[in-house]
């Protein structure tokens, strides 16, 4: 049912016969919809997205759920949480490397961690909290639930989840709070047994992104027993994407930043951070694909105003740092890429420099300035 037909059916009379739906015992979840979004590394991701009435559900189930696991997750997890953002873990990774010496640093991955959760562990973990069987009934229904998958010849449905007893789908509302629920079992481990008092190894966590900061000669220590307990845990270290990092030779990316030595402008070296090369060229690339002659068809105010977003969110996370040297490569291809998009749409020769100059970018067609100064950078979070 979309979101016409039930202002139609009448928004109080839907609800009302869903809660009864939830009380009767009758509430099934509808099949997921397959829908893949690119990733960084140019593979694929999948997310499972709900129809409108389980989102619904599921959105009901976490403004209660939310708050009692809350209080359990544990403060080095940054991911889905209120109040914490992917650059306070960024900033805690600095902290350990450059105020605390943990200079060796394991740089993890996991394969396809949201779709390799076992459910059975999982399970054990929410009826911590939960008694109600009903609701662990309904979640159970959501993890198993099918998927369909269309594509311009067919529509296929499979049942991947339930028939492995793994999964959670990336898409749901609940799903970022499952996530973090099971990767807490492995920063228990981590703490009980001692591993981060022994080896001086301090995880920060944003949901399947981890760093173990160690303090040098620990690192091989650390990520030999990284990968015990995540085979204990059923979940897969990508092996090819786990690296140990011994700073300040070499640097490694959390989150969109590089970590790691920098020169200053008389060479001077530091510890510090700045947006990693990947997070730069995949803007560029976006950049590049908003000014495609397949746009030449929108007017130049609305194809400015959709760079504009780009930027603005861009500018908005990674203004942590020695930035302005990246914003001024951004500005500089943002500038030019614009200038031949309107030069080759109005059919003209040339670069577009000299017809369509900076000050007609920025003062007519209102182009974002990325920050010159650090007084004028955005401090909004990520």
């Amino acid at each position: 049912m979309t979101f016409d037909q039930i202002a139609v059916h009448g928004q109080d009379r839907w609800l009302e016969e869903l809660r009864q739906e939830l009380r009767d015992g009758d509430y099934r979840p509808l099949p997921l919809l397959r829908v893949w979004i690119p990733k960084s590394n140019g593979g694929q991701r999948p997310l499972g997205i709900p129809c409108i009435r389980d989102r619904v559900v599921e959105m009901a189930a976490l403004l209660v759920l939310g708050p009692i696991f809350e209080a359990d997750l544990l403060r080095n997890q940054y991911g889905f949480r209120p109040g914490m953002d992917a650059k306070m873990a960024v900033r805690q990774a600095f902290w350990h490397v450059s105020d605390r010496g943990r200079s060796e640093v394991v740089d993890a991955d996991l394969s396809d961690y949201f779709s390799s959760i076992p459910h059975g562990p999982l399970l054990r973990c929410v009826s911590r909290r939960v008694a109600d069987g009903t609701l662990l009934s309904v979640i159970k229904r959501w993890l198993t639930a099918p998927v369909i998958e269309r594509d311009k010849r067919s529509t296929r449905c499979t049942t991947e989840a339930k028939d492995r007893h793994r999964g959670t789908p990336q898409g749901s509302p609940i799903s970022p709070l499952l996530a973090n629920l099971y990767f807490r079992r492995f920063l228990l481990a981590w703490e009980r047994f001692g591993h981060r008092r022994q080896l001086d190894a301090h995880v920060v966590n944003y949901a399947d992104d981890l760093v173990i900061c160690c303090r040098p000669g620990n690192g091989p220590a650390a990520l030999a027993t990284m990968r015990q307990l995540m085979t204990r845990l059923g979940l897969t270290v990508n092996e090819a994407k786990t690296r140990l990092a011994r700073l300040p030779e070499e640097n490694f990316d959390f989150l969109g930043y590089s970590i790691g030595r920098f020169y200053g402008k008389d060479g001077t070296p530091y510890i510090g951070t700045r947006p990693s090369r990947k997070s730069v060229r995949r803007l560029l690339q976006r950049v590049h694909d908003a000014t495609t002659p397949h746009k030449h068809a929108e007017d130049p105010e609305r194809r400015v105003a959709a760079i504009n977003r780009l930027l603005r969110g861009w500018a908005e996370y990674f203004n942590q740092g020695p930035v302005l040297p990246t914003y001024k490569l951004v500005r500089w291809y943002v500038q030019r890429r614009l200038q031949r998009w309107l030069v080759r749409r109005s059919g003209q020769a040339g670069t577009g420099y000299r017809q369509y100059p900076d000050k007609y970018l920025y003062e007519t067609l209102g182009l974002f300035a990325l920050p010159r100064s650090r007084a004028d950078l955005p401090s909004a979070k990520a």
